[in-house]
């Protein structure tokens, strides 16, 4: 894989075999190359890199999000910032509250959060 488009999904199998660090250097070339002016655009990779990870692994909870969001009028892209907001406001919480929940506690907190998010929600904030 040598380039990446978030309007178009990478084929899941040529994206995981990339090492991680060359998956968030694709983002950031692609974000680079479109003049999207980010405070730091290496996290904002980090998050893309995140998201797109678990579409490739057919995580169902993100998966079904990535097609309610886009049903519901987003750009692909955009989907990605919606649920990348999620993983975000996840670990500022875990980070924020030192939350001794173990992996699975942690990962249901997740998916919920992901099973409720709207385009309505993500564009209010998560208000």
């Amino acid at each position: 894989m040598k380039a990446y488009n978030p309007e178009n999904a990478p084929e899941p199998g040529s994206w995981l075999k990339l090492d991680e660090q060359e998956r968030i250097v694709l983002v950031e070339a692609w974000h680079r190359a479109a003049h999207i002016k980010l405070p730091n655009v290496t996290a904002h990779a980090a998050l893309h890199t995140v998201v797109e990870n678990q579409i490739a692994m057919n995580l169902e909870p993100v998966v079904r999000a990535m097609h309610r969001l886009t049903k519901e009028g987003l750009t692909r892209h955009d989907a990605v910032h919606a649920i990348s907001s999620v993983v975000a406001t996840h670990l500022f919480d875990i980070l924020k509250e030192g939350q001794g929940d173990n992996a699975d506690t942690s990962q249901a907190r997740y998916f919920a959060a992901v099973e409720r998010l709207t385009v309505t929600s993500w564009r209010q904030g998560g208000k």
